[in-house]
């Protein structure tokens, strides 16, 4: 079924708003509310995940032109018939490491779901950085604003590298992440801004805001919980305003009541990857 690139969410709303911010700004937020309530069949389903096998998850080394290597693993799509979206994900600072083993947490692993990888089949690429990918400051709006850690770079040279040597099309290529890794995501948009067709971010950090005009065509989905005291979700929250302020459209879902996590509905929903995968570059 085809899916419009602003194709509505489909979760359980508390509120449900589409607001413009201001007269004379030219975008607007679709923001929704909702209850953080997880059944104890989507925990039991997280628990699972943890547990699972990533065996495939080929574990791979890109070597990085310094000499410094950068492993990472890759999930393939079932069939290579065909050019196939490639999807960055970038996990949290606690996968920090060089066993190549860490960054496949439950929220990366949930892409070899056998639900998953045939209803979206793709090149899943998972780095464990060696040291951060985004640091935090304050910013002139009294809010938390982030900027490139010293391993991002790499990242976006092997994602640059993979492109060229996979058969990936270039139209379709996302990023995803939670903590750290939505915070990497997002200041990955902000480094190459052509690259990536659209971002599904959970409870980051985004940059300063001054830098949204910049990315403000790539649709964004920013997903937080109300209560997260590690990532706050007021700096989330001006990013999308800034965001609209820019022209964009973004999408923003505020979890009532959850801290810093991604939300455990979330980890096999179809609904966010379907409108993630519906986008590509050039979609009005």
């Amino acid at each position: 079924m085809s899916i419009s690139p602003r194709a509505v969410l489909r979760v359980s709303l508390l509120s449900s708003l589409v607001f413009s911010v201001g007269a004379a700004e030219a975008g607007s937020i679709d923001e929704r509310a909702v209850m953080y309530d997880p059944t104890p069949a989507q925990v039991a389903t997280v628990e699972r995940l943890s547990g699972t096998s990533s065996d495939r998850f080929e574990a791979k080394t890109f070597v990085l032109p310094d000499g410094s290597k950068l492993p990472y693993r890759l999930l393939s799509p079932l069939s290579e018939d065909n050019t196939k979206p490639l999807v960055l994900v970038m996990p949290g600072s606690n996968t920090i490491g060089d066993d190549n083993t860490g960054q496949l947490v439950p929220f990366a692993k949930a892409w070899a779901e056998p639900e998953i990888a045939e209803r979206f089949p793709a090149y899943v690429v998972v780095p464990q950085v060696g040291t951060r990918s985004a640091e935090y400051r304050m910013s002139g709006d009294g809010l938390l604003a982030s900027q490139p850690g010293s391993s991002l770079p790499g990242v976006l040279a092997l994602i640059k590298d993979l492109t060229e040597t996979l058969p990936v099309d270039p139209t379709r290529i996302y990023v995803v992440g939670f903590s750290m890794g939505a915070s990497a995501a997002l200041n990955a948009l902000v480094s190459d801004p052509d690259r990536f067709a659209g971002i599904v971010a959970f409870s980051g950090v985004p940059p300063k805001r001054e830098l949204a005009s910049d990315v403000s065509h790539i649709p964004a989905m920013l997903i937080h919980g109300t209560k997260d005291d590690q990532n706050p979700i007021a700096a989330d929250k001006a990013w999308a305003r800034a965001l609209a302020r820019a022209g964009g459209e973004p999408i923003f879902v505020s979890y009532k009541g959850m801290g810093h996590r991604v939300p455990a509905n979330m980890f096999t929903a179809t609904d966010w990857r379907e409108w993630l995968f519906a986008q590509s570059l050039g979609n009005p």
